[in-house]
């Protein structure tokens, strides 16, 4: 299980793909692990060197003992880049996971070659939102939020017709350090980077779930307009399109990666 330190956590991650393709990272959102990308990743697999890694505090990443920021989950990509030697790649996340790349676009573009912000937001939620939910797995566990988190991340008729990925999933989110994720809930908290969405260079593709409840459309077009070089996708899926919507997700996300000309839609 390859590791790398990172301001002292160690943080797992995977690399698979042509050692000589240009180099795409993946990045996981709140209560999830590399994992949430099985059903994308042949198809990144095909065309890139794919660099997946579970957030601290998620999967097989230690947790910190001590609070962190948006800019500390940036800087463990950037570190995670140095250890396997890419000075420069595509970044591509969910929810907080896109967050942490639109954080790297802002503060660290010659180490960005484009974007995917996908059902992310330059805000997700409010305070009271985030403090309830530290409040609720303090109380109750990760267990008692798993049912409730797959009520966003997933359709209803996705759910209906997908019972095993469903229990697998919740055992993903159920399994999730819960000072991992109260962590990352902080995190979610504290940042607000609409003010400096605008900043980014890189060519982005901007992609939403129709049905996402957590960030909804209007949240992606509202990034889409304040990113200059960005075009917008919409997914007929919940938060978690990545899985829900395998050959929209992957299909724009290649075509993104691989254009001659960066549409500027």
């Amino acid at each position: 299980m390859p590791t790398a330190e990172s301001n002292g956590v160690r943080l797992h991650y995977e690399v698979s793909g042509s050692a000589d393709a240009p180099t795409l990272v993946l990045l996981n959102s709140l209560g999830s692990n590399l994992h949430m990308w099985e059903r994308v990743h042949p198809s990144f697999e095909k065309k890139f060197r794919v660099l997946r890694s579970d957030m601290r505090g998620h999967g097989q990443s230690e947790v910190a003992a001590e609070a962190f920021t948006i800019e500390q989950l940036g800087r463990d990509v950037l570190n995670l880049m140095d250890e396997v030697q890419v000075g420069k790649a595509s970044i591509c996340g969910v929810s907080l996971g896109g967050m942490v790349g639109l954080w790297l676009g802002i503060h660290a573009p010659d180490r960005v070659d484009r974007l995917i912000l996908a059902n992310t937001a330059a805000r997700i939620g409010s305070k009271e939102i985030w403090e309830q939910r530290i409040e609720t797995v303090n109380v109750t566990g990760m267990t008692a939020l798993a049912a409730a988190t797959l009520e966003r991340w997933f359709t209803p008729a996705y759910r209906h017709q997908h019972p095993e990925e469903m229990e697998k999933f919740r055992r993903m989110i159920a399994g999730t350090d819960p000072q991992g994720y109260t962590a990352c809930c902080a995190v979610l908290r504290e940042t607000d980077l609409q003010a400096n969405a605008v900043q980014v260079k890189a060519a982005s593709l901007v992609i939403a779930g129709t049905h996402d409840p957590a960030t909804p459309p209007a949240d992606g077009r509202t990034l889409h307009a304040a990113i200059q070089h960005s075009s917008y996708v919409e997914l007929s899926a919940s938060h978690m399109s990545a899985w829900e919507c395998v050959d929209g997700f992957a299909g724009a996300v290649v075509e993104h990666l691989t254009a001659t000309e960066v549409w500027h839609g």
